[in-house]
């Protein structure tokens, strides 16, 4: 059965090989100049955009991270579901304009972007540091966890490590061959198995329990057994169906845990808003600066990520983790005998990221062509990551710093092989971190969101608020990245190494390092641009206000809409993932009050978490349809031809 099992797994895996190199062969046919390698001739399709924008946004954290975390967590932790409605949000509010700038100004990457509108010479190493934080650790863990999925679904047949650097040799292939427009139309086919994948861990799960009802009546008598990791709440409630609480004021992991869980309603609103920093990362900036027009936007934001993808992280993700708890991967539900029976093995404290690898080598004996399919689909997710990342921060490695501190007068030949250096150096370094240092690489890879996240008050200044100053939103920038290092685990290993004893853990008061970062932050960017406003530095600033003016939709009835879009989206954090989620642990009834007094017939909170993702998509459709803030510019834009701002 082994021998079944490989033969199936190479089958496929070659198809997708051969995909994958088809592109990054066809895509380097011809004389194409350096900026079809690095934006595709800014050409990208918008149905290629929305495919190749969805899968960068849904990587490893929803492939894998997710129903590991229900699965250790229950429904509190299944809120983070709701990721899919806040992390598009962000691309809502800035990327349809930034895009306009793009056109307008002629700039390739982020980097240049910020760069000439906030000017100095702080902000780019800033930012092509947090390019870093997301290109090298955030790849190398994921290529990692690609590797041990590869291992076991081998049964250990091909170590990790071989299966990781191989499948890093593919990336570098196509890449390297096609740049951006390879990894782009690779990325359409990664979507569809991503998509695929995560409907069939559902199903699996669902098969195995014995179909809906068999699952709702083991929701029951879980609610009423209060088993699990994390005990009872101070409610007499199961913890794993119930919030514990607004905040907990502990010093944070390392010094004084949490009670009753970790997803305080604090913990979620900081944890997911630290997805936001996926769509701000320059990286993701790269790839929407490539797509041909701005029609792909709204449709990747609402139709795409929102409800697709919402709807299979709500239901198949909350199905496959709370599932595998009664399919024998909990040893607390195992014990309190209410395990069905499964071929799912016991995965231990710790070890919840293995949760997708146990699901798919359930098939191993029943179905290895099935097998085969979805490892590859799982392998998809993190090849999609690795191939847009590493194709924009080659981008990043040849304009943001080959071109601008050491040759500015760079040919577009020599420009482009540079750039293929940056891709091979990006992937080179992240393996190796991944085999030779995994722990520093863990501690440093954890930052790459919260440190995305700090770039929102720049994102805002440049699409909205000329009145934050270039110096606050810098200085806010810097404030954020220091405290988000510094209420991490990063951050506690370098005060314990420097001999300082620090009064915190990871994540005090049950608030993500993304949440502390953010709120400095935006304290730091608000005072200081009270007494750092200058003319002519504002001067300079409505340029690109004035453009935007001119050049953005303008929706009907907007002084109407406007108020009720913000009424809404405040409405809704506070509801879905602020303190409002409290109501929803018993709102429909209570957890131990079993499935007959539950009013949908599912857990309250749950319903509730369903019902925040419907409300979630209408808030996004008001945002980027009605408020035309993710909608094409009015007229066509011409591009500017002055210095920095016509790059290549």
């Amino acid at each position: 059965m082994t021998n079944d099992r490989l033969a199936w797994l190479f089958v496929f895996f070659a198809l997708y090989a051969t995909y994958c190199v088809f592109w990054g062969v066809d895509c380097a046919r011809g004389r194409r100049g350096a900026i079809d390698f690095f934006l595709a001739e800014r050409g990208v399709p918008s149905w290629v955009y929305v495919a190749a924008a969805t899968t960068l946004t849904f990587t490893g954290w929803v492939a894998i991270g997710l129903p590991a975390t229900i699965l250790r967590d229950g429904f509190p932790g299944a809120a983070l579901a709701l990721g899919a409605i806040v992390t598009p949000l962000a691309g809502a509010a800035a990327l349809s304009r930034q895009w306009m700038l793009s056109r307008r100004f002629g700039y390739v990457t982020p980097v240049q972007m910020y760069a000439d509108y906030l000017g100095g010479p702080v902000i780019r190493p800033v930012l092509l540091l947090i390019a870093l934080l997301f290109a090298l650790p955030f790849l190398g863990m994921q290529m990692a966890a690609t590797g041990y999925l590869f291992q076991v679904l081998s049964g250990g047949v091909i170590p990790w490590v071989y299966a990781m650097w191989a499948l890093g040799a593919l990336v570098f292939l196509y890449v390297c061959l096609g740049g951006m427009r390879a990894a782009a139309f690779v990325g359409v086919l990664q979507a569809l198995l991503f998509a695929a994948g995560l409907v069939a861990i559902g199903v699996i799960a669902w098969v195995e329990l014995g179909g809906f009802p068999s699952f709702v009546a083991l929701l029951d008598k879980l609610g009423a057994a209060k088993v699990g990791d994390w005990g009872a709440s101070s409610a007499g409630y199961n913890a794993m169906f119930t919030t514990p609480g607004v905040v907990q004021f502990v010093a944070g992991y390392g010094k004084e845990a949490p009670v009753g869980g970790v997803w305080t309603t604090t913990m979620v609103l900081s944890t997911v808003l630290s997805l936001i920093g996926l769509q701000l990362a320059p990286a993701f900036g790269v790839l929407a600066f490539s797509a041909r027009d701005a029609r792909g936007f709204a449709p990747q934001q609402v139709w795409a990520a929102a409800a697709t993808v919402g709807f299979g992280l709500v239901f198949f993700a909350v199905i496959a983790g709370v599932g595998a708890q009664f399919l024998g991967a909990s040893s607390a539900i195992t014990q309190a005998s209410l395990a069905v029976g499964s071929d799912l093995p016991s995965l231990g404290a710790g070890h919840d990221a293995g949760l997708i690898a146990v699901y798919l080598n359930s098939l191993a004996a029943r179905a290895p062509w099935f097998l085969g399919l979805l490892a590859v689909a799982a392998i998809a997710v993190t090849q999609a990551t690795a191939a847009l990342y590493v194709s924009a921060t080659g981008t990043m490695f040849a304009q943001d710093f080959y071109r601008h501190y050491l040759r500015p007068d760079v040919t577009d030949r020599d420009l482009k092989f540079f750039g293929r250096i940056g891709v091979g150096f990006t992937l080179l370094f992240s393996l190796l971190g991944a085999t030779y240092a995994a722990d520093a690489q863990v501690q440093i890879g954890a930052l790459a969101l919260p440190a995305g996240l700090q770039l929102l008050p720049a994102a805002i200044a440049i699409c909205w608020f000329p009145w934050l100053t270039p110096r606050a939103v810098v200085s806010g920038l810097i404030t954020g990245l220091v405290v988000v290092v510094f209420t991490d685990q990063l951050g506690l290993t370098l005060a314990n190494f420097l001999e300082i004893d620090i009064p915190w853990g990871r994540w005090p008061w049950t608030i993500h390092s993304a949440g502390w970062g953010i709120v400095c932050n935006i304290a730091v960017c608000l005072l200081f641009s009270l007494m750092t406003q200058k003319r002519s530095e504002r001067e300079h600033r409505m340029r690109f206000h004035d453009f935007l003016a001119e050049a953005a939709p303008r929706a009907p009835n907007a002084r109407v809409w406007r108020p009720i879009a913000w009424v809404a989206a405040l409405g809704w954090v506070f509801f879905a993932i602020g303190p409002g989620l409290l109501f929803g642990v018993d709102l429909f009834g209570a957890p131990n009050a079993g499935a007959k007094a539950w009013l949908f017939g599912i857990p309250s909170l749950w319903a509730w978490e369903i019902i925040a993702w419907v409300f979630g998509v209408l808030l996004l459709w008001l945002l980027a349809y009605r408020l035309g803030m993710s909608q094409p510019p009015i007229r066509p834009i011409e591009m500017e031809p002055e210095g920095i701002r016509r790059p290549i």
